[in-house]
């Protein structure tokens, strides 16, 4: 059995307490939140206890640490974790600087324990089928890549100044989905940005319309688009085109219930945000974590993982700002 304490008790955390009850042979042993109305509201809800971080890191009957606080705290939770001997699942971004995130790393591998960046969408069952049938070859040589992510509404300024941008924060996802199935690292990025929403999103620095186009080494391209609006549900489309054919996953709906009439054909709109799109996916994730700490075998995507998207996230904000294509830095 496999134990494992979540620190931060908010709305992901409570997504992976979910997950973790669900799952045989994992345990939920604890959680801690700064807001004890959060931890005690969490605990209820998932019938668990709460301790202090300190107590849940050096709980040596603990196998493993779920770090869904802030990014702000990543860098110290998971050095602290690593110290502790703690198997570690963290959300992204690992950190908002990539030399913090390398630093995490050497902690991580001088402590020897498991760790996993949180890149939900590998294990979302559309497109991780996709992927597969793309690594099966089925449609040839990848050229191309598209990638579609477009959230109902945006999320409040606050959030957006500590965030460390839509790049970093949004389109990280999408980064990693690119490396996912592109199965080449790409080698530059041009980026653009707009402010077509909310005024105050520009206040604090960031964009709310973005895309992106990455190119690798053998000249294969991605497309990522961005929007903070949609008026339709969640927009979450991915395409892959190669040398024998396309692979497509298209927006799963509220439902599959179609109308006909004297104006056309309608469809239920796209399923409301991430937290239903993504469900699913959510298990699969934690479900792979508890079984590789189980059975002694490194989880995916691992570390590493997390560092590239945050350089590729790192260039691309760095492209936008300048309005030039930028290498992405190794």
């Amino acid at each position: 059995m496999l134990r494992l304490g979540i620190l931060g008790c908010g709305r992901i955390g409570q997504v992976h307490a979910n997950s973790i009850r669900r799952i045989e042979g994992a345990e939920l042993a604890a959680v801690a939140d700064l807001s004890s109305e959060a931890a005690s509201a969490c605990a209820a809800r998932f019938k668990t206890v709460v301790r202090s971080i300190d107590d849940i890191l050096n709980d040596e009957d603990i196998d493993a640490v779920v770090i869904a606080t802030s990014t702000s705290t990543h860098f110290d939770l998971v050095t602290a974790a690593a110290r502790a001997g703690k198997a570690i699942f963290c959300e992204k971004p690992i950190d908002l600087s990539s030399e913090r995130v390398r630093s995490c790393i050497q902690a991580v591998n001088a402590a020897g324990v498991a760790f996993m960046t949180a890149f939900n969408q590998r294990f979302d069952p559309h497109f991780n089928a996709l992927q597969a049938r793309v690594r099966a070859g089925e449609i040839g040589e990848v050229e191309t890549v598209s990638i579609v992510s477009r959230d109902p509404a945006p999320p409040p300024v606050s959030y957006i100044k500590t965030s460390g941008g839509l790049f970093r924060d949004m389109m990280i996802h999408d980064l990693d989905m690119a490396r996912f199935v592109l199965d080449e690292e790409p080698v530059t990025v041009f980026a653009v940005g707009s402010n077509l929403i909310e005024a105050g999103i520009k206040e604090a620095g960031d964009v709310d319309t973005a895309a992106v186009i990455l190119t690798t080494a053998s000249g294969r391209i991605c497309q990522v688009t961005n929007s903070r609006r949609t008026t339709y549900g969640y927009d979450k489309r991915l395409e892959v085109h190669g040398s024998k054919g396309m692979l497509r996953v298209s927006n799963v709906l509220e439902n599959l219930v179609e109308q006909a009439g004297s104006n056309g054909f309608g469809q239920a709109t796209a399923q409301a945000f991430f937290l239903e799109r993504f469900e699913a996916a959510y298990l699969a994730e934690m479900r792979h974590f508890v079984e590789a700490v189980s059975s002694g075998t490194a989880p995916v995507p691992g570390a590493e993982d997390g560092l590239r998207a945050q350089l590729i996230a790192d260039a691309a904000t760095q492209s936008w700002r300048e309005g030039r294509p930028v290498e992405i830095p190794r």
